[in-house]
This record gives structure tokens, C-alpha cells and sequence, in this order.
């Protein structure tokens, strides 16, 4: 089979196989995550990116392959999550760039994309590591630009790119090794590898295994306009559940051998936690709609019989303000401030300490629910100012925060902060009185003053930084870094504040998760009092999920 050219009609078939083989595929990318801990996302984020790019394209009815190149890059932008899919939409913004004009693709016009994909990739990333996505891109564009010299085929083109990539894939441990030392291969690059095999299975006419799907729709039973209607007949605080909360869980056989699932009993467990539910399951996929107050407890219950996948979160309490405020406020529109301060954050405990602080709109989100570039765009006009601070409070935020930014009409600059501490001790050194340079300056400085601690718990055994963990023990990480693990979570904790204290500290922080229990927290009290009695002792009731407590010394 030969293909000399292909139209956007054809290229458009290209992306959404290759969007449906990472959807297929994002369970096993998400496992190759090098910390053993709950939050490995690669896969979610890049598979919910690369959906949104997909999405638009279905939207354009265009036989002009630049124009369906250009659709996929919008929507790969505007709905980035993480590092991994800020990254591929950036890849995907340049190859449209390099085809831009061409009514249909050619080897060359390929070549050319991919080269300009990797170009516009390596330009925004502050700091390019080697042995990642990036990498793999780079391998596979050079090979791209070979092969279009050799051939006009474009079967045999992409069949050479692919190759390349899974050889560059497969290299990554020996240029990043933390990699080798886990012993798995870097997981945006394997995410980008899964798109290309389906780029070329389309291409050759391949099916992939066909996607799971259920009967019945949610989407299509829950309409958005129900939260519409009812808000006309209620007030705010009349909302019992805040969350409107729709998950699916891709379940797992090793899971079910433990708890088999049973979607009645399922779904009378999630009764418990909420209103509007509705539970949709087959054999391999459940899919899930409810009003919870709590969705990290939710999201908990789906999860001990599978991975999560496709999640959306909305505060329908801001949405009632938003819609009915609107209503009543048509002729007195809100005046535009001078500062507002965006952050995230995952659990109302937080959100209402950071809003204490001063944040004046608060996204709900953090590891395992990384908010999109659209998201962030959208809390930006949420917060009608002129001067605008965004800190994302988490590593893999802080591309699509400034992403985000990039495309703002209004003046903002993110203050890259990559923890919660971080972000409350950056709140409190905003000052009203200066300009956004001089706060974007003073709040990264005061960031970086705060030591954070982090106690969750393993998925899986491994051995990192010398350390051996096994599956289900709890681990205490330092700024990022694992430095305890035990079976005994108090034990983990203590371990952990001892390895992180020093002379200099004053202030402990502790944000309590949505897992710990009083009787913990009051021992924790009575372990520093003991043994740092000099110190001051705040703590909250964060309630977040994954993280059974987030510890603040400064």
C-alpha cells in the first residue's frame, strides 16, 4: 500500500486513532510513574489532552489537511494537563505550524512539522531534560527528515519515524538514571510513541482493539442545563452536595481478585456520599455522575477496583453564584480590581485556607486532577482584574499556568510554586501597594523559604535513592524527594519532620488530609510538643486526597 499524500480528511482519521490507542493505553503509561506513589498521571493527562485536540477535530469539517492541523493544535492547547500534555500540545502547535497552508501532506511536509514540532517543544521548557518526550521527538524528527530525502511514501515514512521513536524510547533509561534505577523507560515518551503507532495504523488501514464502551452515555444523561434549571429554585448555601463529580474506572483484574466489583452494592456506597447519582458499568468500565461534598472520598471508592480515567470536577456553588449572579446583576456589572491572586488546590479544607490567605479563586485540582490550560483561562476571567498572579501549587501546573498566561488578554505572571506551603507562604508576602513585577518577585522569593512534607502511601515495591519500599507502606517525601517509609503511618510522619527540622525552624504547618483521623493529629501534637517545644504548631483541616498529611516548616 502506498500513500503519497494525505488530505485533512485522512489526517483527521490519523489523530483520532491515535487518540483512541492512548486512551487505550493510558493505564500502562500511567504505571510507569517512577515514584510508586498514588499519582502517577502521565497517561491521564496526555490521553485528556490529546482528547480535547481530538474533540476539535471532529468539530471541523475541513478537507484541508493545514486547517485540521491547526483545529488539533487549539484543542491540544486549550485542554493541556500536566508537564506530558503541555509538552505534546506544544509539539503538535509547531508541526502545525510547519504544515500551515498545505491543502495535503507529503513526506517533506511531515518532516518539516515534526521539526518544527520539536523546535517549539524544546523552546518551552524552561529546562530541557534529556531522556524524556522530548527526547523521543527529537529522535524520531531527525529520522523524519532521512526518511522524507529516501521516500515518497508516507506508510514507509511513518513506519521509519516509529521505529526511531521506539528505539529512542527504549534508550531513555541510559540518559536519565532514575529511570534505569526503577527500571522503566520514560513515560511521555511512550505516551508519544502510543500516538504514532496509531497515526500509522490509520495510515495502513489497522484497527486497533476496539475502545470500551458502554451502552448508555452519561454525557448524554447528564445534560449540563440540569445545574442550570435548579438554580433558579435554590439559593447558595442551600446546596447540601458542592461537586458535580463524573469519573470513570478502567478496572483491574488484580484489583477485582481483592474486592470484586458489584455495581449495586457500588452504587449504594456512593449513595452515601452524595445526591444525583448515576452508575453506568460493563465488564471493563464503569462510569460514574454525582453531587458529592467530599470527591476525593468518591473518587477513593472508585478507585480500589480500578484506575481512574477521564475526571471532571465542578464547584457547583460558584457555579450558582456565576449563573444566578448574572442573572440578578445584568445592570450592575462587577468592577474590575486592581489584584486577584489564582490558585489550586484539592479539597475544601484548603480551598478555604487559601482563600483565607487571600486567593480569590481557588481551582479544584492537584496530583491525579491536573487543571487544564482552559481551566486556568477560565479562573483568569473568573477573577475580573487587572493584574493577575497565578500559583499553581504543584510541579506539573505550572506549563499550562503558563500557557495559560501566554494567551491572557489581562496582565499575569505565575509564580511557579510547586506545593501548597509554597503557595501559602506566597500568599501572605502579596502586597497591594506593588506593582505585579515587584509581586511576582517578593511571593517566588518567600516560596522558596518554606520546606515542604508530603505522607502518602506506595502502590507498588520499588527500590529509589537506595531506599527499598514496599507496596502499601506509607513514605514521607522532603521537597519532592522519598525520605521515609514505614508500615506505621505515625511512625512515617515523625520520621519525616525529624529528617526535616532544624535550629532555624519556628513554625510548623500541618494540613490534615481527608484520611486522617483525630486520634493521629492529637499524637502528632503531643510528639512535638515533646520533642520541639520551642516550635509553633499550626493545624488545618485540608482535607485532600492522596496525601494523608502536607507538613509546612519554615
Amino acid at each position: 500500500m502506498t500513500v503519497r499524500t494525505v488530505d485533512g480528511t485522512t489526517f483527521a482519521q490519523m489523530v483520532l486513532l491515535g487518540a483512541q490507542h492512548l486512551t487505550n493505553n493510558a493505564k500502562m503509561i500511567d504505571s510507569l510513574n517512577v515514584f510508586p506513589v498514588p499519582d502517577g498521571d502521565t497517561g491521564t493527562n496526555m490521553n485528556l489532552s490529546m482528547t480535547s485536540g481530538a474533540t476539535e477535530v471532529k468539530n471541523t469539517n475541513s478537507s484541508h489537511a493545514g486547517e485540521v492541523a491547526q483545529a488539533f493544535s487549539k484543542g491540544l492547547l486549550m485542554g493541556a494537563r500536566g508537564n506530558s500534555g503541555v509538552i505534546l500540545s506544544q509539539l503538535f502547535r509547531g508541526f502545525a505550524k510547519g504544515v500551515e497552508g498545505r491543502t495535503e501532506l507529503n513526506t517533506q511536509d511531515f518532516a518539516a512539522g515534526f521539526q518544527t514540532g520539536v523546535k517549539t517543544a524544546y523552546k518551552a521548557v524552561m529546562k530541557p531534560v534529556e531522556g524524556t518526550i522530548l527526547t523521543v521527538a527529537k529522535d524520531a524528527a531527525v529520522k523524519a527528515e532521512e526518511a522524507a530525502q529516501s521516500t515518497s511514501d508516507i506508510v514507509s515514512f511513518m513506519e521509519q519515524v516509529l521505529a526511531e521513536a521506539k528505539a529512542s524510547l527504549k534508550r531513555t533509561p541510559d540518559l536519565l538514571p532514575v529511570l534505569k534505577e526503577v527500571g522503566v523507560v520514560d513515560s511521555g515518551g511512550q505516551g508519544l510513541v502510543t500516538i504514532y503507532e496509531g497515526l500509522l495504523s490509520s495510515l495502513k488501514g489497522e484497527e486497533l482493539p476496539t475502545a470500551i464502551e458502554s451502552d448508555v452515555d452519561i454525557s448524554d444523561m447528564v445534560n449540563a442545563e440540569h445545574h442550570k434549571m435548579a438554580q433558579d429554585f435554590m439559593n447558595t448555601e442551600d446546596i447540601e452536595f458542592g461537586y458535580c463529580t463524573e469519573f470513570m474506572v478502567k478496572l483491574e483484574e488484580e484489583k477485582l481478585n481483592d474486592n470484586p466489583f458489584v455495581e449495586d452494592n457500588f452504587r449504594n456506597e456512593l449513595g452515601e456520599h452524595g445526591d444525583s447519582l448515576l452508575v453506568v458499568s460493563d465488564e471493563e468500565i464503569v462510569k460514574v455522575h454525582i453531587h458529592a461534598e467530599y470527591p476525593g472520598e468518591v473518587l477513593t471508592l472508585g478507585q480500589q477496583f480500578g484506575s481512574l480515567i477521564n475526571l471532571k470536577i465542578e464547584n457547583m456553588r460558584e457555579q450558582h453564584t456565576s449563573i444566578v449572579g448574572a442573572k440578578t446583576n445584568q445592570q450592575k456589572p462587577k468592577e474590575t480590581a486592581e489584584f486577584a491572586i489564582v490558585t489550586v488546590a484539592m479539597g475544601e479544607g484548603l480551598k478555604n485556607l487559601l482563600e483565607s490567605l487571600g486567593a480569590s479563586v481557588v481551582i479544584q485540582g492537584g496530583q491525579t486532577m491536573n487543571p487544564s490550560t482552559q481551566d486556568i483561562a477560565d479562573a483568569i476571567k473568573q477573577a475580573n482584574a487587572r493584574n493577575i498572579i497565578i500559583l499553581p501549587n504543584n510541579k506539573n501546573i505550572v506549563m499550562a499556568a503558563d500557557q495559560a498566561a501566554e494567551l491572557a488578554e489581562e496582565n499575569v505572571a505565575v509564580v511557579p510554586t510547586k506545593t501548597i506551603p509554597q503557595g501559602m507562604s506566597a500568599l501572605l508576602a502579596f502586597h497591594p501597594d506593588a506593582d505585579l513585577d515587584e509581586n511576582k518577585q517578593s511571593m517566588l522569593e518567600a516560596s522558596k523559604q518554606v520546606k515542604t512534607g508530603q505522607i502518602t502511601y506506595a502502590v507498588r515495591d520499588t527500590q529509589i535513592d537506595g531506599m527499598t519500599i514496599e507496596n502499601g507502606s506509607f513514605m514521607g517525601l522532603a521537597d519532592g524527594k522519598i525520605k521515609a517509609t514505614n508500615k506505621d503511618k505515625l511512625a512515617t510522619v515523625k520520621e519525616l519532620i525529624n529528617g526535616m527540622m532544624d535550629e532555624d525552624d519556628e513554625i510548623v504547618t500541618i494540613l490534615q488530609g481527608e484520611d486522617a483521623t483525630s486520634e493521629e493529629v492529637q499524637a502528632l501534637e503531643a510528639f512535638l510538643e515533646e520533642n520541639y517545644e520551642d516550635i509553633e504548631v499550626e493545624i488545618h483541616e485540608g482535607n485532600q486526597p492522596i496525601y494523608s498529611y502536607i507538613i509546612a516548616i519554615e
